[in-house]
């Protein structure tokens, strides 16, 4: 019996496959026809539709905050992912493993492993999203010191303290790198006057994003508050944006003015895309400290020691483990491969899942 593991993500779904690794990485978009209800295309053909659509077409993501929102379409998302991958043996039912926020509730919970019945699957089980981070990420989870794991994806960012193979404190944040897309357009919007698309916002934030304004960083910069608070106040100064512009990293953007309503093109600078991050990450940085300060000190001392690990594509923003050591004093560290960690936690569970299936998992 075939086995399959699924990161099913607010933005990307990742498929994993026991001694293949990762066989599918897709947007977790689908595109709909209005008038019969009918799925036109699914994951990457989906997502090409997006801003481009007709009144008749809707396209859009069937999960939200890491939940589902739309139960038959996620069903049917789920369906096209394992016959995709299943390829000929479709006809054989497989085994699931998918990964769910650590906060989800039980209704939340029953409404994934139903829609992966529905959608084909033999047997569906659940494991928490930080749990399979840090597995995919190498963290020995079963180890009595405690390891830190803060997982930022799409719709939710997952921060969990972890030790002898179970959550000791945690937080489920309902912010990812799908608001921090929103707070680039609005600021866009409100400082030039410009509408841009979702794909747009989120082109910016992978070229020139940054957690931490580029003229005022220094690698080697201290973290006291007062010198951060002084580099915010130096970043907001027009004179020296005139003087800096040069050395700054800009993206040229196309969007439509809100004025004329005509087609127009403007530069923006990567200090510019930090401002507009600046309180979202902030948000996130709020509740790792709430995180650290449940943490038993046993466990805290650890943490100091070995410091956290970042994952999920949200922690691909320039600067933002740097931005986290400083405003915690915790030392901060990037997982290797940081989207596939809880793809790939999915995987070793489903590799060894008597192993795992009475510590970690919820079977229905």
């Amino acid at each position: 019996m075939r086995k399959i593991g699924i990161d099913l993500g607010t933005c990307n779904s990742l498929v994993y496959i026991p001694k293949k690794g990762v066989v599918l990485q897709e947007p977790s978009v689908v595109a709909v026809s209005i008038e019969d209800n009918k799925i036109l295309a699914v994951g990457e053909s989906a997502k090409e539709m997006i801003g481009r659509t007709p009144d008749t077409i809707r396209v859009y993501r069937p999960l939200k905050d890491g939940v589902i929102a739309d139960f038959r379409v996620t069903q049917a998302m789920l369906k096209y992912f394992i016959d995709k991958v299943m390829g000929f043996w479709r006809f054989l039912k497989p085994e699931l493993m998918i990964g769910v926020p650590a906060g989800i509730t039980s209704t939340e919970k029953r409404a994934v492993i139903e829609a992966a019945l529905n959608a084909g699957a033999k047997q569906a089980y659940l494991a928490k999203e930080p749990i399979l981070a840090a597995i995919g990420a190498s963290i020995p989870i079963n180890s009595c010191s405690g390891n830190m794991i803060v997982d930022i994806g799409g719709g939710t960012s997952e921060i969990a303290v972890i030790a002898l193979g179970g959550i000791v404190t945690f937080q489920s944040l309902k912010i990812g790198g799908d608001k921090m897309d929103m707070a680039i357009s609005d600021y866009i919007k409100k400082k030039y006057n410009l509408a841009i698309g979702e794909q747009m916002a989120e082109e910016i934030k992978i070229k020139i994003g940054t957690a931490l304004p580029e003229k005022s960083f220094k690698p080697s910069a201290s973290s006291e508050g007062a010198g951060k608070s002084k580099k915010m106040t130096e970043k907001l100064d027009p004179s020296l944006i005139k003087k800096e512009q040069a050395a700054e990293r800009t993206m040229e953007i196309r969007g439509r003015d809100l004025i004329s309503g005509l087609p127009r093109t403007i530069k923006i600078s990567a200090d510019e895309a930090s401002e507009a991050t600046y309180d979202i990450i902030s948000e996130i940085i709020h509740s790792i400290k709430a995180v650290l300060r449940d943490t038993p000190p046993e466990l805290s001392a650890d943490i100091i020691d070995k410091g956290m690990i970042l994952s999920g594509g949200g922690s691909l923003l320039k600067n933002l483990s740097v931005r986290i050591s400083q405003e915690t004093g915790v030392p901060c560290f990037m997982a290797d491969d940081p989207l596939l960690c809880v793809v790939k936690g999915t995987g070793a569970i489903m590799e060894n899942l008597d192993l795992y299936k009475k510590s970690i998992m919820s079977k229905k």
